[in-house]
């Protein structure tokens, strides 16, 4: 859990002041840890970073690979490629339009990163390079494009994504899904299959719709902030067993925490409830029913930060 937000305090800081201009003592006051516990967790500030853009890769491969991997279409050939494409492309640039601190973290801060920073880049570039390259299976024979056209290709897509990036009044990032994927589709399929994707609307047309995330609010990224309470193991479950059965009541919720004292389970339950990430829709105790809790939009923020519901 202080890995966690650890992670989620270097993404913000990060995407705020940039990598060059965040600092250890920053992230350690964003995510209230002292440096005693920054160290027994990271080397450095590099090393955060890094775990930190791998963990924004871990979110990126939930939301794309569906899409990408998906097999609705031609039942014995499969979807096309530049169907696949655009799908992926997609539910990326969704995910970037609602976390855009992310997406600086990985398209504009990995930039300034130190060596095995950029190495893990250039490793996802290169895996990036042969998706695209694929395309040249589509193509006709004989008239590939060059050997270097991937690398061009992801190159330039990711230049136009930087510099919408960097202007805070650009437009949302969804909207270039059409360009950047006549841009790719181009030098494999020709102009009339770039001309096509250019028409097309600039929602996936086949394959399944990506799932948007539950935070659409792009400044809330350390749902930790301000709570007044310490996450314990204890309390992760109890969020995580509201999550996986709402409506539960405090002798479910007590059962699936592993808490077996019951005055401890109804203590604690308040005490969440209070900090606002629960809500009971029972009766409760006044009433002789039993209490039915949920999380709220903050509990959800919470327990998935928390990740433990994964587990």
């Amino acid at each position: 859990m202080q890995r966690r937000r650890l992670l989620l305090a270097m993404r913000e800081v990060s995407g705020e002041v940039g990598l060059a201009g965040a600092t250890v003592g920053q992230v350690c006051k964003r995510s209230r840890m002292s440096r005693r516990t920054f160290y027994e967790l990271f080397d450095s500030r590099d090393d955060c970073f890094l775990a930190a853009f791998e963990q924004a890769l871990g979110q990126i491969a939930e939301r794309v690979l569906p899409g990408w991997e998906s097999p609705v279409g031609n039942a014995k050939q499969g979807r096309r490629w530049n169907d696949r494409v655009r799908s992926a492309l997609q539910a990326l640039l969704i995910l970037f339009d609602e976390q855009p601190q992310l997406a600086r973290l990985c398209v504009v801060e990995t930039l300034t990163g130190g060596p095995v920073v950029l190495a893990r880049r250039r490793e996802i570039l290169q895996e990036l390079a042969a998706v695209v390259d694929e395309g040249r299976s589509e193509a006709r024979a004989g008239s590939g494009p060059p050997p270097l056209t991937a690398e061009g290709t992801v190159g330039g897509v990711l230049a136009v994504i930087h510099s919408r990036l960097q202007d805070p009044d650009s437009a949302p990032l969804t909207q270039l899904v059409p360009s950047l994927c006549s841009m790719i589709v181009f030098p494999y399929l020709g102009p009339a299959a770039a001309q096509r994707e250019l028409e097309r609307s600039g929602t996936c047309e086949t394959g399944p719709q990506p799932a948007t995330g539950t935070n659409n609010n792009p400044n809330l990224t350390d749902p930790f902030r301000d709570l007044p309470l310490r996450f314990t193991y204890r309390t992760a479950r109890v969020l995580a067993t509201i999550a996986a059965h709402p409506g539960a009541s405090n002798r479910h919720v007590g059962e699936g925490a592993g808490m077996t004292d019951q005055g401890q389970t109804s203590k604690l339950l308040k005490r969440l409830e209070q900090a606002g990430l629960i809500q009971n829709n029972g009766a409760g105790r006044d009433s002789g029913e039993p209490n039915s809790w949920r999380l709220t939009p903050r509990g959800h923020e919470v327990d998935t930060a928390l990740g433990t519901h994964a587990g």
